[in-house]
């Protein structure tokens, strides 16, 4: 499988995803320039990923001008046709930008940036409780009830805050996100954004690998 990182002026966990995937994960990996348009290199297979950061400087709003880049327009395409997109933290913002995933993401509930280590789990009842660090300002996940149905039947919700024995409540939320979300993914599961950063997380160096089992979970990679 290969992976192409998206590079917006205003990124800063590029070279984080990157070294994760190339070097943690040991899969090959393309840096992709905002500017540039060309996506031939991969298949439907492949996965194009957007990550972390201040896209833009987050002007307007988080992910609203990288939304009209010239790239993402060919991710967009590249989605439409059944290939793979994550995108992490500032990513998961464009992805909302752009309409590959509903919601938006609002500001904190207490106003503040916040950057720790936090904990997640899967929807699934066997799924493990990862440790996965959160840096944003704007993290607060949110949609309308409609919405918010069609998420829940559709089983479009992938990650959701917790504390560290995978209880659920509204007290383990950092960020005020709605139902605990810190991560969806599109009806037919090909686009997937969340809020945490496996990258961070997937490195014996920084004492904590559990991002590397996100990577495995979503995309099948050891």
């Amino acid at each position: 499988m290969k992976f192409g990182v998206v590079v917006f002026p205003g990124s800063n966990c590029d070279r984080d995803m990157i070294n994760a995937l190339k070097f943690d994960m040991k899969q090959e990996v393309v840096p992709l320039w905002h500017k540039d348009k060309d996506l031939s290199m991969f298949s439907t297979s492949d996965c194009i990923v957007l990550p972390g950061g201040f896209s833009y400087g987050d002007y307007l709003r988080c992910g609203a001008i990288a939304r009209f880049s010239p790239m993402m327009q060919s991710v967009i395409e590249f989605a439409n046709k059944g290939g793979k997109v994550l995108g992490v933290c500032n990513g998961f913002q464009i992805l909302c930008e752009s309409g590959l995933l509903p919601g938006v993401l609002l500001q904190n509930a207490n106003i503040k940036f916040i950057c720790k280590n936090v904990y997640i789990k899967g929807e699934n009842a066997a799924s493990p409780v990862l440790k996965i660090p959160i840096a944003h300002g704007e993290g607060r996940y949110y949609i309308g009830k409609d919405g918010l149905d069609e998420l829940q039947k559709n089983d479009q919700v992938i990650y959701r805050y917790c504390n560290e024995e995978g209880d659920v409540h509204i007290d383990y939320i950092p960020n005020g996100s709605l139902n605990g979300i810190a991560g969806i993914c599109n009806k037919e599961r090909n686009v997937f954004g969340m809020m945490p950063h496996p990258e961070r997380a997937s490195t014996p160096m920084l004492g904590n690998t559990d991002g590397r089992k996100i990577f495995t979970e979503l995309f099948s990679i050891n």
